[in-house]
């Protein structure tokens, strides 16, 4: 819709440079006057202002005086109503997004908000949406809202370090927050901000300095994530353990020949009217999924568990598998 508008911006503003042109050529032509004095008598004749001419005009100069009042009235008449109508609808249009977005933030529970619609927010949205999660992005750079706006993600305008923002953005029902904002006192800001508002929130903070993150972690930041020292641990591995590395790197790819990496609530998979371990469970003669770990109520994560372990309540478990055998586990979990 934009775009049909702005081709129209676009033809009332050639039109307009036209009639100006054809103005000034044709006082030149017909009374010889010099290309100063024929900008003047063109804008004063075509915004019909009425000063005095400053050369003097015989009948056929009058005609075409006549005849560029005439079509300068229909262009800039033309010109007004398109820019009006442009204007007017890119804020209506925006009105309306915006209510939309602000209305289905209001109905999300356990969302995660993203603050911040860089190279690490935007890594980070895409992810979320290939794992059908519900998120919302918050950024203050209007530019960038309304290049992704077209887009499924929802955006919230503003600056993330306020209060009122982050309310908009539903941090009171929120399950966790994202700052990838890039300067590390913007993020320190966030993570107080938000740590006030919900203490229950889990947040996770991106950090370029490495003196930042003890501070963001005292903030009240549950995982501060340095891109630039990952990246680079990244590369040296490569070099190290290519193999290594590439595995792993697929276990996060989804598709037709590559393997996926899920955690499950052990609630979800037993109803715990009795203790049960991970033998009788047998997650892998039921899916084929493997149960490659698990993290204990109090956050303690056990590698390749052994099967007489038994699952605990507020636990979870880690299993591995190829992606068809992900789907059955979770048509049989309900997950």
């Amino acid at each position: 819709m934009f775009r049909f508008f702005r081709s129209k911006f676009y033809i009332a503003l050639a039109l307009l440079v036209l009639v100006l042109t054809i103005g000034v050529v044709g006082f030149m032509s017909i009374s010889g006057s010099n290309w100063i004095d024929s900008i003047y008598m063109t804008v004063i004749t075509i915004t019909t202002v009425g000063f005095k001419e400053v050369v003097v005009l015989d009948d056929q100069g009058k005609l075409f005086t006549v005849f560029l009042i005439i079509i300068s009235v229909f262009v800039f008449a033309y010109a007004i109503s398109v820019i009006t109508e442009y204007i007017l609808s890119r804020s209506t249009m925006r009105n309306i997004i915006q209510r939309k977005t602000l209305k289905k933030i209001r109905r999300m529970e356990n969302h995660i908000i993203i603050c911040g619609f860089g190279r690490n927010g935007r890594q980070a949205a895409e992810k979320l949406y290939t794992h059908n999660q519900e998120f919302v992005i918050i950024e203050k750079d209007r530019t960038v809202i309304e290049r992704y706006e077209s887009s499924e993600f929802p955006f919230v305008e503003g600056n993330a370090s306020e209060d009122e923002v982050l309310e908009r953005a539903g941090i009171h029902n929120a399950k966790c927050l994202i700052t990838a904002l890039p300067s590390d006192a913007d993020n320190l800001y966030v993570v107080l901000s938000a740590r006030q508002i919900n203490d229950r929130l889990l947040i996770i903070s991106r950090a370029s300095q490495e003196s930042s993150y003890k501070k963001l972690k005292l903030a009240g930041a549950d995982n501060v994530i340095m891109p630039d020292k990952i990246g680079g641990e990244h590369m040296a591995s490569l070099v190290v353990v290519p193999d290594l590395v590439e595995f792993i790197d697929n276990l996060s790819i989804s598709g037709k020949n590559t393997t996926n990496v899920e955690e499950i609530r052990t609630e979800d998979i037993t109803n715990f009217e009795k203790e049960i371990t991970l033998k009788e469970l047998d997650l892998r003669k039921k899916t084929g999924c493997t149960v490659i770990g698990y993290k204990t109520p109090d956050g303690e994560y056990i590698i390749n568990p052994g099967a007489e372990l038994k699952l605990l309540k507020e636990s979870k478990i880690i299993v591995l598998g190829r992606p068809e055998q992900i789907e059955v586990l979770k048509q049989k979990y309900n997950l």
